[in-house]
C-alpha cells in the first residue's frame, strides 16, 4: 500500500477532512515546521543561510522522487506535473535563494511570502489526497511538500530578509501575469486543470462562482479573490512596518 497510485488505492482506504489522521498528520508536521525553526533561530548567520537555501534545494530531490516512483510504479502521467502554484513554488525558492543580486531574491521571496506560503496552508487544511491512507508516499508527499512551502517564507520573515510591503503587490502580479497564460494553454490542449483555471474543483469558492458566473467567466471572480486575499495578507505587514 505505500507506493500504490491513487487508481490502485481500494476505495474506503483513505480518510476525511478533519479527521483524527488529518490532525494527525497536521500535528506532526506542525511539530516538524516548529521544531526546524527552533534549530533555525538559535543558529548563527552561516547556519542559517545554510538552512533557508537546502529547503529549495530538498523540494527539487523531492519532485524527482515522485517521478522515480511514478515511473517504477508505471503510473507517471501528465497531471503529475509540477505545473501548480505549489509545484511551481519551488522554482522561485530556488530563485529567491541563489539569485545572484539581492534585489532579485527580495522579489521572489515577497511572492514566496504573500502568495505562495500561504497557498499551501489552505492545501494542508484542505488536501485534495486525503483518498490515500496516512501510511502511503503520496499521503506524506502531499505534507512535507506544503510544510516546506510554508516553512521557507517564514524563515525568510524570521531572518528578516525581507519585508512585504503592498506597493510591492506588482511583484505578485507579474508573477502570475508570466505564469498563467502559458499553464492556461497546456490546460487546453492537454484537459488538464492546473491552477484551476481550465474548471473550478468542487466545493470550493471557485465552484460557487462558476455557479454564478459560468465557465469560464469564473475566471475573472478568481482572479479578483486572488487580488483580495493578496491585500488581505499584505495589510498586517503594511502596519506592523509604519509603525
Amino acid at each position: 500500500m505505500f507506493f500504490r497510485y491513487e487508481s490502485d488505492i481500494p476505495s474506503g482506504s483513505g480518510y476525511r477532512i478533519f479527521s483524527a489522521t488529518h490532525f494527525g498528520c497536521l500535528a506532526a508536521i506542525g511539530a516538524a515546521m516548529a521544531l526546524i525553526a527552533i534549530i533555525f533561530i538559535r543558529a548563527g548567520e552561516r547556519k542559517r543561510d545554510l538552512i533557508i537555501n537546502a529547503i529549495p534545494v530538498f523540494l527539487i530531490c523531492m519532485e524527482a522522487s515522485k517521478w522515480l516512483v511514478l515511473f517504477s510504479i508505471h503510473r507517471a502521467n501528465i497531471g503529475m506535473l509540477p505545473l501548480h502554484l505549489c509545484g511551481l513554488a519551488a522554482f522561485d525558492f530556488l530563485l529567491a535563494s541563489f539569485m545572484p543580486s539581492s534585489r532579485a531574491r527580495a522579489f521572489f521571496g515577497e511572492i514566496a511570502v504573500i502568495l505562495l506560503g500561504p497557498g499551501s496552508i489552505f492545501a494542508l487544511l484542505l488536501p485534495d489526497w486525503t483518498l490515500y491512507p496516512a501510511w502511503n508516499y503520496f499521503n506524506l508527499y502531499g505534507y512535507i511538500w506544503h510544510e516546506m512551502l510554508l516553512l521557507y517564507p517564514i524563515l525568510l520573515l524570521i531572518d528578516k530578509r525581507l519585508w512585504p510591503r503592498i506597493s510591492h503587490l506588482w511583484y505578485e502580479a507579474i508573477f502570475l501575469a508570466i505564469i498563467v497564460p502559458p499553464v492556461y494553454i497546456f490546460d487546453k490542449i492537454t484537459d488538464c486543470n492546473y491552477i484551476f483555471i481550465n474548471w473550478p474543483p468542487s466545493d470550493t469558492p471557485l465552484s460557487f462562482l462558476a455557479s454564478k458566473m459560468g465557465v469560464p467567466g469564473y475566471l475573472a471572480g478568481y482572479a479578483l479573490l486572488a487580488l483580495m486575499i493578496m491585500v488581505i495578507i499584505y495589510i498586517p505587514f503594511e502596519v506592523i512596518g509604519r509603525r
